[in-house]
C-alpha cells in the first residue's frame, strides 16, 4: 500500500474500495467507489427532520459533513483502489494537547521559520486548523461549517495576496528590464554625443588656428602698408619742401 503524506489532520485506516482481476482487459469497466461524495460544492447542514434526531442519525450527518469538508483521499496501487476517509472519532482534551505537541515537533523537524513568510509553517498550521475543524465538527456540525467558511476565506485572502505579490514581482522585473534597456540606450546616446563633442572641439580648434593665421597675415599686411604709406608721406613731404624752396627762390627778387 502506498503510504500517504503525513498530515496533522487525523484519518481513518485506508479501506480497499475495489480491485480488478488479472484476466480483465485494461479497457474494462471503470472502478466504482462504494462511498459516493456529495454532489454539492458547498457543505450545508442537512435539512431538519420531522422526528427528533437520534444519536446515530446525528453521528451519520456529522460524518457526511466531514466527508464534504474533507473529501476522502483515493489512490491506486496494483490495480486496487484504496480510500481513506477523515476520522470521525470524538476528541478529548488529551488529543488537543497531543496535537499541539505534534505541531511543535513537526515545526522543529522541518526547520520552519519562526517569523516572516514560511511555506512549511503555513502548511503545518493549515493542517492543524483542519484538525481543529474536524474535532469541532464532530461535536457541533454548524460550528465546524462556520470554521470551514473562515478557513476558506483566509485561504482566498492568502491566494489573492500571493497573486498580487507575483504580479508586483513581474511588474518590477519588467520595469528593471526596461530600465536596463533604457540605460544601455542612454549610454549609447551619451557615447555618440561625446564623439560629436570631440569632433566639434576639433573643428573649433581648426577654425581658431585658421583665424589666428589670418589675423597674423592681416597684421603683417597692415604693418607693411602702414610702413609704405609712411615712406610715401615722407617722400611727398620732401618733394613739397623742395618745390616750395624752388618757388620761393623764383619769387624772391635779386638784390
Amino acid at each position: 500500500m502506498i503510504p500517504q503524506a503525513e498530515s496533522l489532520l487525523k484519518y481513518d485506516n485506508p479501506v480497499l474500495v475495489s480491485k480488478t482481476t488479472d484476466g480483465k482487459s485494461p479497457k474494462g469497466r471503470p472502478l466504482r467507489v462504494s462511498h459516493q461524495q456529495p454532489a454539492i460544492s458547498l457543505p450545508v447542514p442537512p435539512p431538519p427532520k420531522a422526528k427528533s434526531p437520534t444519536a446515530d442519525s446525528i453521528r451519520q450527518e456529522n460524518e457526511e459533513i466531514l466527508n464534504t469538508i474533507f473529501p476522502p483521499r483515493e489512490w491506486k496501487e496494483e490495480n486496487q483502489l484504496w480510500e481513506q476517509k477523515v476520522s470521525s472519532a470524538p476528541c478529548t482534551r488529551t488529543d488537543v494537547i497531543y496535537l499541539e505537541e505534534l505541531l511543535d515537533t513537526k515545526l522543529q523537524q522541518k526547520q520552519a521559520r519562526e517569523t516572516g513568510i514560511c511555506r512549511i509553517r503555513r502548511e503545518l498550521f493549515s493542517q492543524c486548523f483542519d484538525e481543529l475543524i474536524r474535532q469541532v465538527t464532530i461535536n457541533c456540525a454548524e460550528r465546524g461549517l462556520l470554521l470551514w467558511r473562515i478557513r476558506e476565506e483566509i485561504q482566498m485572502t492568502i491566494t489573492a495576496y500571493q497573486m498580487l505579490y507575483e504580479s508586483s514581482v513581474a511588474f518590477g522585473m519588467r520595469k528593471a528590464l526596461q530600465a536596463k534597456q533604457g540605460k544601455a540606450d542612454m549610454e549609447k546616446k551619451i557615447a555618440d554625443l561625446e564623439d560629436e563633442r570631440q569632433d566639434l572641439k576639433r573643428q573649433l580648434n581648426e577654425q581658431k588656428a585658421k583665424c589666428d593665421d589670418i589675423e597674423k597675415r592681416e597684421n603683417d599686411r597692415r604693418q607693411a602698408e602702414e610702413k609704405k604709406h609712411a615712406e610715401e608721406i615722407q617722400f611727398l613731404k620732401r618733394t613739397n619742401q623742395q618745390l616750395k624752396a624752388q618757388l620761393e627762390g623764383m619769387i624772391t627778387p635779386k638784390k
